[in-house]
């Protein structure tokens, strides 16, 4: 039998205008612990951006999913963080925050290939 380890993930939001609070799914941050495994796959629908704030600031946008993707890359992408193991980072990024790309609820799960969940989640949950 294969073993299964727990994995624990948030999607990433995209909330143009904060006071409004409409949102939508622009990523994903997977972390296990077994692994010691953290990574982040982000995909910006831009028309859905410009349709929820024709003013959205879109490379700032995109330049604020990157930067998610590079602190759970690690080494100097990670900035700040690029000491920290992979836990410490993602507790870093599910951290509630006010800004235009905010972090979800925490969810959970069983697999075998936490490489692989971040593409299945980001595939079914994102795009």
């Amino acid at each position: 039998m294969t073993r299964r380890d727990v994995f624990e993930y948030a999607l990433l939001r995209v909330v143009p205008r904060v006071e409004r609070g409409e949102c939508f799914n622009a990523g994903v941050l997977v972390y296990c612990r077994a692994h010691s495994f953290v990574a982040a796959r982000t995909h910006l629908d831009e028309a859905k951006l410009l349709a929820l704030d024709p003013q959205a600031d879109v490379v700032g946008v995109r330049a604020a999913l990157r930067a998610v993707e590079g602190v759970c890359g690690g080494g100097e992408g990670a900035g700040q963080a690029a000491g920290d193991d992979a836990g410490r980072r993602f507790r870093w990024l599910i951290a509630p925050r006010s800004t235009v790309v905010q972090p979800g609820a925490v969810h959970s799960g069983l697999t075998i290939d936490p490489a692989g969940e971040v593409e299945r989640l980001l595939d079914l949950l994102v795009r």
